[in-house]
């Protein structure tokens, strides 16, 4: 059973990286984008984001709860260690969940449309940049459970640049999921032009940062390049990214390819998390010292883990339905409107 329970951790981190990246990057997108541009991908992320933000928490509910259930010390010591960007990026979320909310709900349209706009697009950014820079810190080797100081304890574990730059580059994959997945909502050429160049730039950006990732992992000493190419699995990955990204590019070209493009980025991005994780999982923390917490080793008791994994493939059968028939829904009431 403790390889259900860790199978449904890995697939609730995926499916949020994935569905909550591409809500994320609706912001990114808005943020950068000009004035007289503005209103209008507004509009259509709103459109194309709609499903998506009713239900992309979800994911990240189920991981915390498989944490806190199946690994309470694994879960005590990523919360307490990096209590600070945790509580940054849960406060993000919960405040570009309210902008969202009253900038198209609110009954009254006036100047508070600015402030919740700026709430929304800086909170997107906020947010995946803390939720990258945990994930960088969690392999860092940074974090020290002997530490009997605040700095060392509770700061420099996430304030390095291995993990600032694993947040940048987090937030340029959130843009780049965002602008590909928006590309199948416009309505003329000219606008499909102008998300398929933020695109392209939300790439570029991705591989600046993925690069400068690489940099500083060999900086501070993590061998994040041992990770992705000391092993078969890791450089097939990596192979398949880059011939995914390929595709993807070329079908751009293409109208009416938009469901095997969003496919291809999602699996682009899949793979890419494959291969940094692959080498030292199920060794989901890295501590200093070289020491680690692993899913198998650190596991709470085995009738836990049954009654958890039990939960799980139940809750499944009502939680799957009822997200596919939450797309569904929001598709058809799409068609309809148009």
């Amino acid at each position: 059973m403790i390889f259900v329970v860790m199978a449904y951790l890995w697939a609730a981190i995926l499916l949020y990286i994935l569905l909550g990246g591409a809500d994320f990057g609706a912001g990114i997108i808005e943020l950068f984008t000009s004035e007289k541009n503005k209103a209008y991908t507004r509009n259509t992320m709103y459109q194309a984001i709609g499903p998506i933000w009713e239900a992309n928490h979800m994911w990240l509910i189920i991981a915390i709860v498989v944490l806190f259930v199946g690994f309470p010390e694994i879960y005590t010591t990523v919360s307490t260690h990096l209590h600070i960007p945790l509580v940054i990026m849960l406060f993000g979320i919960i405040a570009r969940g309210t902008a969202f909310t009253f900038r198209h709900y609110d009954a009254v349209k006036d100047n508070m449309q600015k402030v919740y706009n700026r709430i929304f697009v800086y909170s997107s950014f906020v947010t995946p940049f803390f939720l990258g820079v945990i994930a960088g810190s969690a392999v860092s080797g940074r974090i020290d459970p002997d530490a009997n100081d605040f700095l060392n304890a509770y700061v420099y574990p996430w304030l390095n640049w291995f993990s600032v730059t694993v947040g940048f580059f987090t937030v340029a994959i959130c843009g780049y999921l965002a602008a590909i997945f928006i590309i199948g909502e416009t309505n003329d050429d000219n606008s499909r032009v102008r998300f398929i160049r933020k695109a392209k730039q939300m790439n570029l950006a991705a591989a600046v940062f993925g690069a400068l990732v690489f940099w500083a992992a060999h900086a501070e000493g993590i061998p994040l390049d041992k990770w992705m190419f000391d092993n078969p699995i890791g450089i097939i990955a990596i192979i398949a990214a880059v011939v995914s990204l390929g595709m993807l590019w070329y079908l751009l070209l293409k109208k009416g390819k938009i469901i095997i493009i969003r496919v291809l980025a999602g699996f682009q991005v899949t793979m890419i998390l494959l291969a940094i994780t692959i080498r030292h999982y199920p060794n989901i923390v890295i501590l200093k010292g070289g020491r680690y917490l692993s899913l198998l080793e650190h596991a709470g008791q085995e009738k836990t883990i049954h009654s958890l994994a039990m939960a799980l493939l139940l809750g499944s059968i009502l939680i799957l339905p009822a997200l596919f028939y939450l797309l569904y829904s929001f598709r058809r009431s799409d068609v309809a409107e148009h």
